[in-house]
């Protein structure tokens, strides 16, 4: 995905304006998710600990096949240390948030989802000294009344508990220390490929003790849907959503990254419709479209204000 040689030539709006796409792409992808976890009804720890098992063989296989065909050695140990706190942020992440999804309704999920823009960007400011564009990131308030819109004008499906409301705050917590440690991971020179083929298996580290706590019992896959639901998360998630993301970070800082994903709520919303049957009130659509509108003029914004003078 990324290239030793050339970069100093290639001019730097376009390099931007791809990271903010590839963000823009991951949130769609995140988006889905959250249908092919509920789909075949079975426990959202054991299909996120096998995603990530997947995942590993994926980007193993691929790291391997780069390895043979371009003669590029394995990652170091220095590249492992860098990306082990970021991938054990992760493990917590997927496995408490794949659980949390099963035990409260859609719309407190993506309530509590929502907030991580609030989080990520003061925090980038402080511990990057990001100096993001202001101005465009005020079209993100578009998005925010969008959420707003779109989950309190329509039903409430699912049930939802305090217990899983709790689970969603550390599952966003968790959520954002894995961006932050990424971020400084990616300082350091490491690949996209190196970071994911590292990320996975360490994060099972942090998986497996949620996994075996809260469904031992049924921790092998059971049915045709269910391995089918992990095979699809595996690529949609496990390879094109995080490996989006991860390929942004250099380029894009962590508060336009926050405000660009402020649109998966609508996205999951319109999915669930789609693949799932869930209902969509008529007022909720004009809050779909104000939460893609923030997004994209986030992302125009930026893009004009960052022009260079003439």
């Amino acid at each position: 995905m990324e290239s030793g040689t050339g970069s100093g030539t290639q001019p730097a709006i376009p390099r931007a304006l791809l990271g903010q796409l590839a963000i823009v792409g991951a949130t769609t992808c995140f988006g889905l998710s959250y249908s092919v976890i509920k789909w075949p009804g079975t426990s959202g720890s054991v299909i996120a600990w096998w995603r990530l098992a997947v995942s590993t063989l994926i980007w193993w296989t691929i790291l391997l096949l780069r390895r043979r065909q371009r003669n590029i050695p394995l990652p170091s140990l220095a590249t492992w240390k860098a990306v082990a706190p970021a991938a054990l942020f992760f493990g917590v992440n997927i496995s408490v948030l794949f659980t949390a999804v099963t035990r409260t309704s859609v719309a407190h999920t993506e309530f509590i989802t929502a907030l991580t823009p609030i989080l990520l960007i003061p925090l980038g400011h402080l511990l990057f000294h990001e100096r993001p564009q202001w101005r465009a990131l005020r079209w993100g308030a578009l998005s925010f009344i969008g959420i707003v819109i779109v989950l309190s004008a329509g039903p409430d499906n699912g049930v939802a508990t305090l217990g899983g409301d709790l689970l969603m705050i550390i599952a966003v917590s968790a959520y954002v220390s894995y961006l932050l440690a990424t971020k400084r991971a990616r300082a350091t020179g490491v690949t996209t490929i190196e970071f994911m083929s590292i990320m996975m298996p360490v994060a099972l580290v942090t998986a497996t003790p949620v996994a075996l706590a809260v469904s031992a019992d049924e921790f092998i896959p059971a049915t045709g849907e269910t391995w089918a639901a992990i095979g699809i998360l595996a690529v949609l998630t496990g390879m094109m959503a995080h490996g989006l993301v991860v390929f942004a970070q250099r380029t894009v800082p962590i508060a336009t990254i926050g405000v660009i994903q402020a649109g998966q709520p609508a996205q999951s919303t319109f999915w669930a419709w789609l693949f799932l049957g869930e209902t969509i009130s008529a007022t909720q659509v004009p809050g779909m479209v104000l939460v893609i509108a923030g997004s994209a003029l986030v992302v125009w914004f930026s893009q004009r204000t960052s022009l260079p003078s003439p």
